[in-house]
């Protein structure tokens, strides 16, 4: 959730649960049953034919396969033969936890000029309205920034409104691994924005990184801004329950059991995107060692002990973050639960004083990032607590405060 007005946000909450049982039923039958009979996309059309592919005569594995099974099969498999599969199957390839990170993002390039030049013949086709061709002129545009080389684009789907990831430093290499998790009205347009800047996922991933690597120049760090699933559409029933979080949950917690190597990974969530991160909490492989959360709606829990995680869990707001008068309840699957900076969830409150609302936690210069990099990196120590005291260092590795973790 990033840049709306106030008060017409909390009367569509308060109307949303308001009218609780009829948008559930709405939500779980008919507009579900709407989405999942459309979609027939290029990357299944990809992945159905890398079900059908083979190499050196020999089938290719399941794509679905453990990303430890992948990674063996692709190892076996000389640069040549490796180079061929993402040029036939491009979007397969370029979205498989568990390929070389590196032949992910060869084959992601491919997939995204494929689509670029599908994009600029649609602007220039009689049949698509002016707005139709206005949007093919968009999104041939946000492909081409996507193609700048030096780039390194994790997953791409070009499908509906978009999913996408890209990474910022060395994924091999990494000692510690941050994963922005982005909220509502997320997509391949918005991946990226001039204005506003670090209201959009690059932003904040780029102002991540360049803390992460100033809080600890030592520690080689990665940072993923990672948009690969399909966020709310604005504050509609969509934002008001978890269903868009139970199907990013899944996606998030691939992506993690795919990345390579052993580095800890921290969640860096923002807005309904903690709400992804406490739906899948309970399933994200031990290597992640840190979830925070800024600017949240809620985790779909009543406390952090029943986020059933063993990491530790983060949480801040800023003082005039307009979230925080979002009703903290949950009602008829409406509503997502318990309030994260209060006392009685038992998170771990972190200083976000300086944020400027609610799409300000990125903004370079600010205690909230200061906050999130020194999480991200482990230097917990560093970190500044929001009530004046401590409490929120109790008990962590590496601090000179006592307590309970």
């Amino acid at each position: 959730m990033t840049s709306f007005d106030t008060s017409p946000q909390l009367n569509v909450w308060r109307a949303l649960l308001a009218l609780a049982v009829v948008f559930v039923m709405l939500a779980t039958t008919g507009w579900t049953a709407l989405r999942s009979h459309r979609e027939s996309t290029a990357l299944q059309a990809s992945l159905a034919q890398w079900e059908h592919g083979s190499v050196h005569g020999l089938r290719l594995p399941d794509p679905e396969a453990a990303p430890t099974l992948l990674g063996r099969f692709f190892a076996s498999l000389s640069p040549e033969d490796q180079a061929r599969l993402a040029q036939r199957y491009p979007l397969a390839v370029g979205n498989m936890n568990g390929a070389p990170v590196a032949l992910r993002y060869e084959a992601n390039h491919i997939a995204l000029d494929q689509q670029r030049r599908v994009e600029k013949k649609r602007m220039h086709d009689g049949r698509l309205s002016a707005a139709g061709q206005q949007d093919a002129g968009r999104r041939m545009h946000r492909y081409e920034s996507l193609l700048t080389p030096g780039r390194q684009i994790l997953a791409f789907d070009p499908e509906g409104s978009g999913r996408i990831a890209e990474v910022f430093g060395n994924l091999n290499k990494a000692q510690r691994i941050s994963v922005v998790v982005p909220g509502v009205d997320t997509d391949l347009l918005t991946f990226q924005k001039t204005y506003r800047q670090y209201s959009a996922p690059v932003g904040m991933a780029e102002a991540l990184y360049a803390a992460e690597r100033a809080q600890r120049p030592a520690t080689r760090t990665a940072v993923i801004a990672w948009a690969d699933y399909t966020a709310p559409d604005g504050l509609g029933v969509d934002a008001a329950t978890g269903l868009r979080a139970a199907e990013g949950s899944l996606r998030l917690n691939a992506l993690v059991g795919g990345l390579p190597g052993r580095a800890p990974v921290a969640m860096i969530c923002h807005s309904y995107g903690s709400v992804v991160c406490g739906v899948a909490a309970h399933a994200m492989p031990r290597r992640v060692t840190d979830i925070a959360v800024a600017a949240s709606p809620g985790m779909r829990v009543s406390s952090a002990a029943h986020l059933d995680t063993r990491a530790r869990v983060w949480a801040m707001r800023d003082a005039t973050d307009w979230i925080q008068d979002v009703p903290y309840l949950e009602v008829g699957g409406l509503g997502h639960g318990a309030d994260p900076v209060s006392s009685d969830f038992g998170a771990r409150v972190l200083s976000a004083r300086d944020a400027q609302g609610h799409a300000g936690y990125f903004q370079p210069g600010t205690d909230s990032l200061r906050n999130l990099a020194a999480v991200g990196v482990g230097a917990y120590d560093a970190v500044t607590c929001a009530r004046e005291n401590d409490a929120c260092r109790a008990g962590v590795p590496g601090t000179t405060t006592a307590g309970r973790a």
